[in-house]
């Protein structure tokens, strides 16, 4: 197993930026329904040695070590967040972007950290990209600005985000149940 250094884990400046923002969540227990996104993003990526710890327990499988992810944030319910190291060469930002719950569901939330930065501007996490991208959201204008200035002109309505990001890749439930035991 590779150990990281203190390099190896720093946040896109992006995404740090989103990180001091923070998230804002809130159930309402008389509408039976959430507002806002369940996540929190780490301050840095988590380091590859508690990605292996865990990975094994969620897969059963102690050869999967995790080392193709780069998680960057979870939710209250220990849902995961983070890049798919599958494009060759291809810098982190240019990675998908996976949710990996923590009852066995996973899938591509986003096509890379741009397309990340626009679900965040329509009010949606991963978890809620992956649960109902065409949810009705109000839009979040902190996270809009973001979205601006690191992916211009790349708008467009979370379930089309998301869509393209699941046709790119459609075989990622797959891999990952490859790997359960």
């Amino acid at each position: 197993m590779t150990t990281s250094t203190p390099g190896d884990l720093v946040l896109p400046a992006a995404l740090a930026e989103v990180a001091g923002l923070g998230f804002e969540w809130e159930w309402d227990e008389d509408a039976d329904e959430a507002s806002g996104c369940d996540f929190e993003p780490y301050q840095q990526f988590e380091a590859p040695e508690r990605t292996a710890r865990w990975f094994r327990l969620w897969t059963g499988n102690d050869e999967a070590d995790g080392g193709e992810f780069r998680f960057f944030g979870a939710t209250g319910a220990g849902d995961y967040a983070g890049f798919w190291l599958v494009r060759p060469d291809a810098p982190v930002t240019e990675q998908p972007v996976v949710y990996i719950g923590s009852e066995g569901e996973c899938g591509i939330v986003a096509a890379d950290l741009g397309d990340l930065l626009w679900l965040f501007a329509h009010d949606l996490g991963p978890a809620e990209a992956f649960a109902d991208p065409s949810r009705a959201t109000r839009p979040n204008e902190a996270f809009r600005a973001v979205a601006e200035r690191y992916a211009p002109g790349r708008d467009r309505p979370a379930a089309d985000i998301v869509a393209g990001a699941r046709a790119e890749f459609p075989a990622f439930p797959e891999l990952i149940a490859a790997m359960c035991r």
